[in-house]
């Protein structure tokens, strides 16, 4: 792998930013996105290094692992002095390490029932899991009979209002009473929140019970009892024992407030800091970030400064952010320089297209013209939808497959669990352990069988599985291929019998050996299905996703072991697959973030493009008519305004708050988006969306406000009815 010096490309203004500030000062950067600040900050950690500071004494910090891609990518340059790795972490992190290591000091007061017995780590998975051991009475006593909300989500919004409330330093007792206060509808909701502080409580309690610590119990020890124990010195926690004497957080807007609170305790004590704060950010609202609480942190910085210049966007991109932004009522950033085309930095169909499968074929056939014509890389294409669906990724993945354009997704919302890959390997593990009493469908064995034979289609399947496949007495069975009648055995092929029999019999001695689940996996692929004939040879993708099942399982059947005493790896695999069965798997990886695959096209949601913090040329914003693009999700346990300090308790939540927080929040989406484009943005719009309804999103009404202020007529765009021209 080949490293450039990052000093190489910096400006006179960047490198005395990096290099020139003296030891005990503190420096708060800001800028929009693309004006090279978290440059600036790779540049400082690297220039520290070679000063002579040791690695142990630095720490970059931001609010997801994703954003410390670059400060990692630099470390690995072998033209750094030896020595140690700078920690790379997030207040999450931290928070770990420092519970694990003064556990002794914090257990019994933060009130845990057997402070003498080691901490145990939720990850995000078992976390649930015990969510939903705790609420099952509940909500068999009907406490959420009033909201129509699918279980996994009903378990995941319970937690949020934990973690929200731990982010933003509350209380978690006051959940219920927030949500409860800031309801503005019917009654009968408020007696949902009862059952929400109900769960909660009861929740904590047991976590408190059993030495468990979710994430939302370990930022609450971490801030609310560890960092306030009395020691004798006058330096406090922070002084004494946070060993680091640089800092570099970047993406301070992004961060929670109780990471904002540890810096403003931090900052006196250290010889160096530098924080990067994106003035346009704040895209993580909704996951507890606070953008103002980043931006209070320049008063307690000693110097103060700001990048202007992007090194990303035409003075085209620029000006559409400027417009939008006076479309959607938000004070917009001022222009440096005059001038700037809308019409040179947006492209829509010059034919009105009616039907959204027309809006797909555009784009396909746009994608293809740029990759084959214009020579653009695929890797500079990203496809950007609000949400991007199963269909959405089929019809687009056909689409772009017949024009010889190779495709790439990447959904943190998608669950591991609806993957076929995993449903082919656990509908397997199932059959390899009869004992756990899991007996899959018809449907789920024809369906693994036609995924593990290679040559296997999906009707030779079912006739395979509706004679083979016995699931007697609630114990399923694969009986061999011998016992078909020659007729029948021809008619599925003679090759598939043998595939068929060589997995039907390893899964036989892979349940004798009694493995653990996640080592069940691993082998399961290694060994057979990986291997040529069957079908995941070759297959990247599904050995992907394969790797990250089998660490999703190791992770649970660790936590399991250490939470229930329970040596059996057997018990926790068949924990592992009920929670599976019922919808409860984690999405997000952060492998699946940083894979670089330079010859495919991206297909993301929005949000997840801006987090991942990468320009490219050029950018399709699909279904721009989508009321999806600004409307929130709908959440109705739990609220990302209400549980935060900037609300102000016993406030009702009203349409009027509604409509202004989705204006701010598609306002920093589209400029985090436009700071990322290079070159142009093509605009998917049809006239009716998937479903067949009209499209009016806000997004659509802002393009629409932007061009015809500039004097481009905006009745030519689809999507615009005649009535919404003739009020022009």
């Amino acid at each position: 792998m080949a490293f450039e010096r990052i000093e190489d490309h910096l400006s006179a203004e960047q490198r005395a930013l990096a290099e020139r500030f003296a030891s005990g000062d503190t420096l708060f950067l800001e800028g929009p996105a693309g004006a090279g600040k978290t440059t600036v900050a790779v540049a400082r950690m690297r220039y520290l290094l070679r000063q002579g500071v040791p690695a142990s004494d630095i720490l970059v910090m931001a609010p997801q692992r994703t954003l410390l891609h670059p400060f990692q990518v630099a470390m690995r340059s072998p033209e750094l002095p030896p020595g140690g790795v700078v920690d790379m972490l997030t207040i999450g992190g931290l928070a770990r390490r420092m519970v694990t290591l003064f556990w002794p000091l914090v257990a019994e007061r933060a009130g845990f029932a057997q402070p003498a017995r080691p901490p145990v780590f939720l990850t995000l998975e078992t976390a649930l899991y015990y969510m939903d051991r705790v609420t099952a009475p509940f909500i068999q006593e009907g406490v959420f009979n009033e909201v129509a909300v699918p279980h996994p989500r009903l378990l995941s919004q319970l937690l949020d209002n934990l973690n929200k409330a731990a982010l933003a330093g509350l209380d978690h007792t006051q959940v219920g009473e927030r949500l409860r206060l800031a309801w503005a509808g019917g009654s009968v909701r408020r007696a949902v929140y009862d059952g929400v502080q109900q769960c909660v409580n009861a929740f904590r309690a047991f976590c408190l019970a059993h030495n468990l610590l979710d994430y939302s119990l370990q930022i609450e020890v971490f801030v609310k009892h560890l960092l306030t124990l009395p020691w004798p010195s006058d330096q406090g926690f922070v002084g004494r024992f946070l060993r680091y004497r640089h800092l570099i957080v970047d993406n301070v807007e992004e961060d929670i407030p109780v990471a904002h609170d540890l810096l403003r305790q931090w900052l006196p004590e250290c010889e160096s800091a530098l924080l990067v704060y994106d003035q346009e950010g704040g895209c993580r609202v909704f996951l507890g970030a606070d953008p103002a609480g980043g931006l209070a942190l320049r008063e307690v910085c000693r110097r103060r400064a700001e990048l202007h210049a992007s090194w990303v966007t035409t003075p085209h991109l620029r000006r559409l952010g400027y417009e939008l932004a006076r479309s959607l009522r938000q004070t917009p950033t001022p222009l440096e320089e005059e001038g700037g085309d809308l019409r040179q930095a947006l492209v829509v169909s010059e034919r009105p297209l009616r039907f959204y499968p027309q809006m797909l074929d555009w784009v396909s056939d746009e994608v293809a013209r740029l990759v084959h014509e214009e020579g653009v890389k695929p890797a500079e294409v990203a496809l950007l939808a609000p949400f991007v669906s199963d269909a959405l990724r089929f019809a687009l993945g056909e689409r772009l497959a017949r024009r010889q354009v190779a495709m790439r997704t990447h959904r943190p919302s998608r669950a591991l669990r609806d993957e076929p890959a995993t449903r082919c390997v656990l509908t397997l593990a199932a059959l390899a352990f009869p004992q756990w009493g899991q007996t899959p469908s018809r449907e789920q064995v024809a369906l693994a069988l036609a995924l593990a034979l290679t040559s296997l289609d999906a009707v030779r399947a079912r006739l395979l599985t509706d004679i083979l496949y016995r699931p007697d007495n609630g114990t399923p069975v694969l009986n061999p291929f011998g016992t078909l009648r020659p007729e029948v055995a021809e008619r599925i092929g003679r090759a598939v019998g043998r595939q068929y029999d060589a997995l039907r019999e390893w899964l036989q001695k892979a349940g004798r050996e009694g493995a653990p689940l996640d080592h069940f996996i691993s082998r399961l692929f290694g060994e057979v299905l990986s291997q040529p004939g069957f079908g995941f040879h070759g297959d990247f993708e599904a050995g992907r996703i394969v790797a990250q099942l089998a660490d999703s399982a190791r992770k649970f059947r660790q936590v399991y072991a250490q939470s229930e005493g329970e040596i059996d790896p057997s018990a926790a695999g068949l924990a592992y697959v009920r929670m599976a069965a019922a919808g409860v798997l984690a999405a997000q990886y952060v492998p699946a973030w940083l894979e670089e695959e330079q010859e495919a096209v991206l297909l993301t949601p929005a949000y997840t493009f801006v987090m991942r913090n990468r320009p490219v040329d050029y950018q399709f914003w699909l279904d721009v008519g989508s009321p999806g693009w600004w409307q929130r999700v709908n959440q109705p346990l739990t609220h990302p305004y209400v549980l935060t300090r900037h609300w102000r308790h016993g406030d009702q939540w009203t349409d009027a708050h509604e409509m202004a927080a989705q204006m701010q929040a598609l306002h920093r989406l589209v400029q985090g988006l436009i700071r990322r484009c290079r070159r142009k943005i093509y605009l998917g719009i049809s006239a009716l969306s998937e479903q067949g309804f009209e499209q009016r999103g806000r997004l659509l009404q802002a393009v629409q406000e932007a061009l015809w202020r500039q004097g481009r007529p905006a009745r030519q765009m689809p999507g615009r009815s005649a009535a919404a021209n003739r009020s022009q």
